[in-house]
């Protein structure tokens, strides 16, 4: 019998790559984002070339209670993932006082509410069931504040180290929290985001999204509880250990503008 993996934000970039990825590992696959459309393409494929099960529920994740509503879609389709990917977020650059604050509070509740709440929700059921993983997508900009992003690199904050934390509470239930921190990618976050690919800096060399998928499915595999996508990334995140923090963070700042 075929495992299933639920992907949030699985109508583009890393999550579409992502299911595609796990379609041609032998999984079924429930597929949730706000655009239908793009979901319902995405199964016709997974459907025709790989004949996987696959359930899409069309939903945004920015309200305080969808996570609630999610969970009891699935639980009522008879459903119990055994993988959870919480990649569904989204960050906006720019300053502080210029950003709606409407805006960064509907990413506070999908990068932070509504990933806890999901992890809780499926945690406890794999734990129930006898195991299973939850990938909770934070971000290299999780290791130090980073002005211009500062409240999306806050919220990655909060998942790496909320999902750590967890994931040795949960050693003994056999449910592992996996966290994936990949730099900058060339998907449509960064044009969401104000990061255009061409001209900043950070984003010239960015790694494909479906290259950043098969990375984010060998660390499920490997046992791993932390993973950082990017040799250099890796290195940076080294070094900046021994780095004055008011460098690091002037470091930050320089990237994001230029």
């Amino acid at each position: 019998m075929a495992k299933t993996v639920l992907i949030t934000g699985a109508s583009s970039g890393i999550g579409r790559e992502l299911a595609y990825t796990y379609a041609n590992n032998g999984y079924d696959l429930i597929l949730v984002a706000r655009r239908k459309d793009r979901l319902e393409k995405i199964k016709g494929e997974i459907v025709e070339k790989h004949h996987s099960a696959v359930m899409v529920i069309d939903q945004d994740l920015g309200n305080a209670e969808s996570a609630e509503a999610l969970f009891d879609a699935i639980k009522n389709a008879g459903l119990e993932p055994d993988i959870v990917v919480n990649n569904a977020g989204f960050g906006i650059r720019g300053t502080f006082d210029e950003i709606e604050m409407s805006v960064e509070e509907q990413m506070i509740i999908l990068n932070i509410l509504t990933l806890t709440k999901l992890t809780k929700f499926f945690g406890r059921q794999m734990a129930e069931n006898g195991g299973g993983i939850i990938i909770n997508i934070a971000s290299t900009a999780a290791f130090q504040p980073v002005p211009y992003f500062s409240v999306y690199a806050a919220t990655k904050a909060y998942v790496l180290s909320f999902s750590r934390a967890l994931n040795y509470e949960w050693r003994k239930k056999n449910v592992r929290v996996l966290t994936i921190c990949p730099g900058a990618t060339e998907s449509e976050f960064g044009l969401v985001a104000g990061l255009d690919v061409k001209t900043t800096s950070i984003t010239r060399s960015a790694p494909d999204a479906r290259e950043l998928a098969e990375f984010i499915f060998a660390s499920a595999q490997s046992g791993k509880s932390i993973a950082v996508h990017g040799f250099m990334n890796r290195l940076l995140i080294f070094f900046q250990r021994f780095i004055p923090g008011k460098i690091v963070i002037r470091t930050a700042a320089f990237l994001m503008k230029h």
